[in-house]
């Protein structure tokens, strides 16, 4: 039964936390992120634990890493 679970969940769940750790330690100014609350903003400056987002003209954010969902991809809309 351990191994049915470790395949199924437990395997799975650290392939995904890895590519995120990944991901986090890759952002870089300029790049195109949404937060986990759904916020789509582009970044300003990076911290160590944290990145400034810019989310509209003249107003910017302060976010912790960990917060950061996803990088958009280049082709997507605004």
């Amino acid at each position: 039964i351990f191994v049915i679970f470790y395949f199924l969940l437990i395997r799975p769940q650290q392939k995904r936390a890895k590519e995120h750790r990944q991901m986090l330690e890759n952002i870089k100014k300029g790049d195109k992120v949404i937060t986990s609350g759904g916020i789509y903003g582009v970044v300003e400056s990076v911290g160590t634990n944290t990145l400034t987002l810019k989310i509209a003209e003249n107003v910017k954010v302060k976010f912790g890493k960990g917060n950061i969902a996803a990088i958009r991809p280049p082709s997507e809309e605004d």
